[in-house]
């Protein structure tokens, strides 16, 4: 009769085996019963015969001198032998397990090889126990059989069973281990350990590698002893440092929140910028100085560096010693060598501190005796930035409801986290928070969601705190970027999001009743900005507005959010033109597509706006008439415009009078007033009068009028206007002439004034009466050239 295993084996071999035949050297399939031995799986046996010996090895045919995992035993008389692939049986679990007393998985399989040897037969058993293994040896008949496993041609375990009397005898061994380095370890003992970086390998019971070390937030002191890694929490306007005391930030300027001399070059700091009230302020974004360059980390989940916005994922990216990474929660960034971690939402930044970093912190963050106004950054900070203000309480909190909120931190499921991060901080920046600021933008969540975060740094799940309290673990307003002008916030209960104006940023407009900037008038070209925030408030759509001409529409820009609308020379966009007696009025509207509608469920917008050009005034220049030109740029209100006064001595004006020409008495010469930057086909130019002098003041005399009502002074007949009123120049000419028996300068003035053409005849109508005879005052006499000194106004 068997005994019990080997008439198990065969019975479990007729039941249910995959048979294969072994003779010389033979490569088997034993995928389906894939053995790990001594911690390397193999799904291949290379079987060989020789003289000497009996090989099945699992990496390649054996031959001596080759290094290679293998179980040797002596050659058979009889080169074949038989392989089957036999399936598991409980029985045969329970009888390994009690040969063994320390296989501890379970028995998915066996490989099984017969083959005779002299006088007996010989039965290898390989079972597979998942990441364990055994081998059994059994022998029928009379003789001495034995096996060795081998790893790289060492020895690692000896099965020998030597029959006596025809006697059934077997040996089992368990083939269980891991490797490291290339050596084998038997389960349950220490591969490797370091004490000084706290590191242990270990070969588990069952067989797998293991490595320990200090957890995620802690770094190893040396000696094998694993601290507690530091963290620092700023949220809404308050610091919660490494030792978990609080500071509270009342302004609105960048401060240094970690630094360390272990690396000189690298600096965190808090940005804080107000919201909905003035005299709360929020951090607004974390900015992260290495190596020279600046890594902005803002609301939205947007990375900036330096100018230039990054494209983030879950996939980590280096940027200058920085590894960068984004999900659904915010924006994580590590500085791997010195292992500090950065993490920020939009509202909330925890900094995490490993190692050396941990034991030398510097800035708000730290345990320093600096003062704010020592850590206070004025490089990256406004010029006001230190103005604090006081705003009236709102009425409609009610802090008794607030507090029980913030408590939260003190039920489950928080508490299970209260004896390793003190919930307290926490609760205070919370109720101090929002007995001042109203719940919104998420802020009823915000303290709940850093607290949770921070627990779930020290390995604390907080399971339902989401579901509880009614917040989500994803970032609030992710992917919305808004202008540095703007915050992201509620728009509805709902949880819809949209970029609101910064109430300092919004009073200026709120003052005067405005929701934009005052024109914009230069070089024929007119436009007024709106500001997207304020008609967002006003639930003003800007592609619903227009000008006078509906085609003509406002462009919005996608990085500030402001909204333009313009007119110029080109397009007037149904411009209209008026005057008074000060300036000429180029007006236009922005107003909403139905506004002449009878009725309407919403706020309907007309906004006039205007650039005016100022009539001009009397203005006095003195020259040489041999000087050619005088320029006089004139100044009104936002646009401007050049008049120049040439002279020259033909018809066709293309000689000027340069600065070594001889003018002689009773010379004709021909005058042009010129104007640039006027629009032509708006208005005109019409010179009213002109007049001479002897002495600089416009008002002095003697006079001689030369235009008078915008026509020839008819008592001079060498006077004559060629062209007045129909463009943006003016032509004229007279006959040289001096004062008698005074100075030889004569000082030119002329007024003129700016005519809109829209609806109107700027040409002066003349008459041409008789002419009479000049001033006895005026001599014309020719007599040797003089350098005659001409002034003009206009």
């Amino acid at each position: 009769m068997l005994c019990p295993l080997l008439f198990l084996s065969a019975f479990i071999v007729l039941a249910g085996a995959q048979q294969q035949t072994i003779s010389e050297s033979s490569v088997l399939d034993i995928s389906s019963c894939p053995i790990t031995y001594y911690g390397q799986t193999y799904g291949k046996l290379y079987a060989n015969f020789t003289r000497e010996v009996i090989a099945f090895c699992f990496d390649k045919f054996y031959n001596p001198g080759n290094k290679g995992d293998c179980i040797i035993g002596s050659s058979p008389d009889k080169r074949r032998a038989v392989l089957s692939i036999v399936q598991a049986d409980s029985f045969l679990e329970r009888w390994i397990r009690n040969k063994t007393q320390t296989i501890q998985n379970s028995l998915r399989c066996s490989v099984q090889i017969i083959m005779p040897i002299r006088h007996l037969t010989m039965i290898l058993n390989l079972f597979n126990f998942g990441t364990e293994a055994a081998l059994s040896l059994e022998a029928h008949g009379t003789g001495l059989v034995a096996l060795q496993t081998r790893v790289s041609d060492v020895v690692i375990d000896t099965l020998a069973v030597n029959n006596v009397l025809n006697k059934y005898r077997n040996d089992t061994v368990d083939i269980s281990g891991c490797r490291h380095s290339g050596t084998v370890y038997k389960p349950g003992t220490v591969v490797n350990s370091d004490p000084q970086i706290c590191s242990n390998v270990t070969c588990s019971e069952t067989a797998t590698l293991q490595t320990s070390g200090c957890g995620p937030l802690e770094y190893c002191q040396g000696n094998g002893i694993c601290r507690l890694a530091s963290t620092c929490t700023v949220t809404g306007p308050t610091v919660i440092d490494v030792h978990g005391h609080m500071n509270s930030i009342q302004d609105r300027c960048a401060y240094s929140l970690f630094s360390t001399p272990l690396l000189p070059d690298f600096l965190v700091l808090g940005n804080f910028r107000e919201r909905r009230r003035k005299d709360v302020s929020f951090l607004d974004s974390v900015t992260l100085r290495v190596d020279g360059h600046d890594i902005h980390l803002e609301q939205g989940g947007r990375v900036q560096l330096d100018d230039s916005t990054l494209t983030l994922s879950s996939s980590s990216q280096l940027v200058h010693g920085v590894q960068l990474s984004k999900d659904q929660t915010g924006v994580t960034a590590e500085l791997t060598k010195l292992s500090i971690s950065v993490f920020f939402d939009g509202d909330t930044a925890q900094i995490v501190l490993k190692g050396q970093a941990g034991s030398s912190v510097e800035g708000l963050c730290g345990n320093s005796s600096s003062s704010l106004s020592d850590l206070r950054l004025s490089e990256y900070s406004s010029t006001s930035c230190e103005m604090q203000y006081s705003e009236p309480a709102d009425t409609t909190i009610d802090c008794t409801s607030v507090t029980e909120r913030c408590n939260l931190l003190k039920e489950a499921p928080f508490s299970s986290c209260n004896t390793d991060i003190d919930p307290e901080p926490y609760i205070t920046a919370c109720t101090d928070t929002l007995c001042k600021y109203p719940a919104v933008d998420g802020l009823n969540c915000q303290f709940l969601k850093a607290y949770a975060r921070a627990c779930s740094l020290h390995n604390h799940t907080l399971d339902g705190w989401t579901s509880n309290t009614g917040c989500s673990s994803e970032a609030f307003c992710q992917d919305r970027t808004c202008s540095d002008h703007e915050f992201c916030g509620e728009k509805t209960v709902s949880g819809d999001t949209r970029c609101f104006c910064r109430t300092i940023f919004a009073s200026k407009y709120q003052a005067n009743n405005s929701l934009g900037d005052a024109a914009v008038c230069k070089e024929n070209t007119a436009s007024v900005t709106l500001v997207g925030c304020l008609l967002e408030d006003k639930d003003i759509n800007y592609s619903a507005l227009q000008l006078n001409d509906p085609t003509c529409r406002g462009q919005v820009d996608e990085l500030t959010h402001m909204v333009t609308f313009s007119f110029n020379s080109s397009n007037r966009c149904g411009t209209v033109v008026t005057t008074n007696n000060s300036y000429i009025i180029y007006k236009n509207t922005i107003r909403s597509q139905n506004y002449s509608d009878v009725i309407t469920r919403k706020d309907q917008v007309q906004i006039d706006f205007s650039c005016v050009y100022s009539q001009p005034s009397i203005h006095t220049a003195t020259f040489r008439i041999r000087d050619w030109s005088v320029a006089q740029r004139i100044t009104s209100g936002a646009w401007n415009y050049t008049l120049t006064i040439k002279a020259y001595t033909d018809a066709g004006r293309t000689q000027l009078v340069e600065w070594n020409s001889e003018l002689q008495l009773n010379e004709k010469i021909w005058m042009v007033l010129k104007t640039d930057g006027l629009d032509g086909s708006m208005v005109s130019v019409v010179t009213d009068s002109c007049w001479a002098t002897d002495k600089a003041s416009p008002t002095s005399s003697p006079r001689h009028d030369l235009i008078i009502n915008g026509c020839a002074n008819p008592a001079d007949p060498t006077v004559q206007v060629e062209e007045n009123g129909l463009a943006t120049s003016t032509y004229f000419s007279f006959n040289m002439f001096r004062f008698t028996g005074g100075s030889s300068d004569i000082f030119l003035h002329c007024q003129l004034h700016l005519c809109p053409k829209q609806g109107n005849n700027c040409i002066p109508t003349c008459n041409t009466p008789a002419r009479v005879r000049r001033s006895a005052s005026l001599t014309y006499e020719p007599e040797a050239p003089a350098f005659i000194s001409v002034s003009w106004t206009y």
